[in-house]
């Protein structure tokens, strides 16, 4: 059996995510990516600055060198952008680490076409170590907290690597040392400061410690970055749980606010049942993969007209769903919201039906009762909670959407529903067509209901 490699590790960072939740894991994707990019631009127009303020330093053509070595980390930079990403990448470590030889060497080699004869040890007097603070600053924009560690590990590392391996091979400028020594040699510490052949190795050392305390800052600024990042991903998948529940303006209130679900209240609610007639002999003649597809594809269209009427999905009942209007926070226009919801759902499966038509598929018919009330709101359940609706009202929309097949009609409201979408305005188009049905016994109530419906066509 062939073998497919393992997939790269991901850094602490990227793996807690991925381990927690998709969500996350894009959330870091996307500031990788956006990262790089700012970090790549942040670079040119570092090295930029940088190659014209050389030019002010040291006026002469050997400063070209230097212009060369600023334009190999900028195209070292585009290859980092185009290799990175949130798991670790030795590609993309590679580069990082090419990036930081590529500024030690340029430091520390003198210009090979300068005439000038400075003492290597003069190289270090400079304070060219800044400009590695660019390097590590522009890392932080893309970098994981690890990453930005090793950064200024490896910096500080190939530094005083370099710094040493350069004090043990150079032989001391002659004279140099002699002269210094003769004019301030009363004060070691300051003539150690001013020996051209000095390469100064406390002061190395210091450089070094400094660049690790910042590196070390930077790196914990990025973790609580990445920490944020997850967070609100976290809020995001929370967001998106509900946007399967609720309408998005519900979805908007509804994390603006406090823990709303939990207040258990009275409240005046629209509930609407929808189901597929004639379902179960349906199922019986298809296979069960095109069943559950017909489901999908159902369910998919009647939720997309609750969402759009500002409705609630509360849940899916087989061949069927159960939706409010009205919770968890009441509008001025439930009442209408369902019915115009249950007119929109029709004419949907009618369009809906002219394409299964024309693909030699069997019409759905469906039977819809809705019923506007008094229930009772709140969670239910011990360690796992259920937002439910519950009371007479639920269990009267179920009684009205089963009599659809005795009435014959597509649609069955109650009168409580009808006047109250009178009350609140509604569009008198919404109820045209729908016949009054006085004193209809229904299941389990004790007192009969006006009913209208509307007759199947």
């Amino acid at each position: 059996m062939e073998k497919t490699a393992p997939p790269p590790p991901l850094d602490s960072d990227a793996a807690l995510a991925s381990q927690e939740t998709p969500y996350a894991l894009d959330a870091l994707t996307e500031h990788k990516r956006n990262g790089l990019e700012l970090a790549v631009r942040a670079r040119w127009i570092a090295m930029a600055i940088t190659a014209v303020f050389l030019v002010y330093i040291n006026p002469q053509w050997d400063v070209l060198y230097y212009h060369f070595i600023l334009a190999l980390i900028c195209i070292n930079g585009w290859f980092i952008r185009r290799v990175g990403r949130v798991g670790q990448s030795r590609m993309e470590l590679l580069l990082i680490y090419i990036d930081l030889a590529i500024m030690t060497f340029g430091m520390v080699v003198p210009n090979p076409f300068s005439d000038n004869s400075t003492p290597l040890p003069m190289q270090y007097r400079f304070d060219n170590f800044l400009y590695f603070f660019i390097i590590l600053a522009a890392g932080t924009l893309a970098y994981s907290w690890r990453t930005v560690m090793a950064i200024g590990v490896w910096t500080v590392t190939m530094w005083l690597v370099a710094a040493l391996i350069a004090w043990w091979l150079t032989d001391p400028v002659p004279g140099l040392t002699e002269g210094v020594m003769a004019v301030v040699g009363y004060d070691p510490i300051m003539a150690e400061f001013m020996d051209p052949n000095s390469f100064g190795l406390q002061l190395r050392l210091q450089e070094a410690v400094v660049f690790l305390i910042v590196a070390a800052t930077l790196a914990a600024s990025s973790r609580r970055f990445y920490i944020l990042i997850q967070n609100n991903a976290g809020l995001e998948r929370e967001r998106a749980n509900l946007s399967r529940y609720f309408s998005p303006n519900v979805v908007s209130q509804l994390s603006q606010n406090d823990e709303p679900l939990k207040q258990v209240r009275r409240q005046d609610v629209a509930v609407m049942f929808i189901d597929i007639i004639g379902f179960t002999k349906l199922a019986a003649e298809q296979d069960a993969y095109h069943v559950i597809q017909l489901l999908q594809e159902f369910h998919g269209r009647m939720e997309t007209e609750v969402f759009r009427h500002d409705g609630t999905l509360d849940k899916y009942l087989g061949d069927g769903l159960m939706a409010t209007f009205g919770t968890p926070v009441a509008g001025a226009r439930d009442a209408t919201n369902a019915l115009a919801c249950a007119r929109s759902m029709q004419l949907t499966l009618e369009r809906w039906n002219t394409d299964r038509r024309r693909a030699g598929e069997q019409e759905i018919e469906v039977g819809i009762g809705v019923h506007f009330g008094e229930t009772v709101l709140g969670d239910i359940g011990a360690n796992r909670l259920e937002y439910a609706v519950i009371g007479n009202t639920v269990n009267v929309a179920a009684r009205l959407e089963e009599r659809t097949r005795r009435l014959g009609a597509q649609i069955i409201i109650s009168d409580a529903l009808l006047q109250r979408a009178r009350e609140e305005g509604g569009d008198p188009d919404l109820w045209e067509g729908f016949v009054g049905h006085p004193d209809q016994e229904l299941r389990g109530l004790n007192q009969p209901l006006s009913l209208w419906a509307l007759p199947r066509v």
